[in-house]
This record gives structure tokens, sequence and C-alpha cells, in this order.
């Protein structure tokens, strides 16, 4: 009996990564938000933080990030068998349609209907992309509050487009401060409950 009748998540693994391959357009970060659908609204595999945090560490580390977060995608579900099925299913539609269509590739590159596909097709990469980050946004904003949310933005901002740095720093730097903002937060939590505790004691006892 082969993989795939052993067990259903083989063939989840294989479908929903075979196509974002399929359906994917411009390169991996256009198909980030399709790979988001897959794990997180259709099967359930990943929750909306989680990939959020899987993208920001794939996106530090070298190579095709859709390629990465297939691999790890595969490999959370099925260990190193589900990231060999999902890895090959995200990446043999489009080299086989590469392939077959590389003999033609001039004729395609000089046609009007070709080059008006790739026109209309843009807009909804770029709306799908920005849906993601409005996402991501909202979820900072709520984690860090508005203010905070409105300085990390415009610091990444400045640091991507106006000094600028590579991304694999800027996510570095984040995470690690997020980790730090967070570990603060706590504290300074903590320590004002304590003192609202020590001034209702200290209260009670001078009542």
């Amino acid at each position: 009996m082969s993989v795939f009748g052993k067990d259903n998540r083989y063939r989840q693994l294989a479908s929903a990564m075979a196509r974002t391959g399929i359906l994917g357009y411009g390169g991996g970060p256009s198909v980030i938000p399709l790979i988001r659908y897959e794990a997180v609204t259709r099967y359930g595999w990943l929750k909306d933080e989680e990939f959020g945090e899987v993208l920001a560490i794939a996106n530090a580390l070298p190579g095709p990030i859709a390629t990465k977060i297939a691999a790890y995608l595969g490999y959370r579900e099925k260990g190193w068998p589900g990231a060999a099925v999902a890895m090959l299913a995200h990446i043999l539609p489009s080299a086989a349609a590469m392939i077959a269509l590389m003999s033609i590739v001039q004729l395609l590159s000089k046609s009007r209907i070709v080059a008006g596909m790739i026109h209309a097709v843009t807009p909804v990469i770029a709306v799908m992309i920005g849906m993601m980050a409005y996402e991501f946004a909202q979820r900072t904003v709520k984690g860090m509050g508005k203010w905070m949310g409105a300085a990390m933005f415009a610091v990444s901002f400045l640091l991507l487009e106006v000094v600028p740095v590579h991304p694999a720093i800027v996510i570095v730097l984040f995470l690690a401060y997020g980790a730090v903002h967070f570990k603060t937060t706590e504290r300074l939590q903590a320590w004002r409950l304590k003192r609202k505790s020590r001034k209702g004691e200290s209260s009670t006892w001078s009542g």
C-alpha cells in the first residue's frame, strides 16, 4: 500500500501544496496567502499566530520562502516523509509547467493576450498580500498597543526602505525586541499588581 493510502494527512499535504504551487503567481511572497489559507483556514494545521511566527523565521533563513514553509508544514504533520511530500507537491507542478513551456517562452513573452493576463492578475496578488499584512498589523496593535504598533511600523519602514537593512536582519531584531517587550510587560504588570495589593493591605491596616 502506498504512503497516500495509509494516511489521509499525506493526501491533504499533497493536494494543498500542489494547489499553492500551481496557483501561486509572482514568486514566493505571492504564494504565502495561498499557503496560509490552506494551513490555517482549510485544514487548521496552524493557528494564525503560529503561521505569522513561521513566516517570520522562514524570511530570516536562506532559500525560497514558499518551499521552506511547505517543508515545515509537512514535517510538522508527518515528519520527514511529510516534508518530502509537501515539498515535491509544491515544486513539481510548476517545474513541469516551466519545462513544458520553455520552448514557447519567446512567443508567449511577445503575446498581447499573455501580457494582458499578467497585468490583470497583478492587482489580485497585491490585494491578497495587503489583506494578510493588514491582519498581521491588527494582531501587532492588539498585542503591543496602538502607539507602539505604529512606532514599530515606522521603524520597520525606515530600516527596510530608507537605510536600507537586509530583511533577515530586521526580522531577527524585531523577534528579539518582541521577546524583550513581552517579558518587560509581564514584569511591569506583576510589579503593579504587587504594588496595588500592598496599598490595599496598608489601607486595611490603617482602617
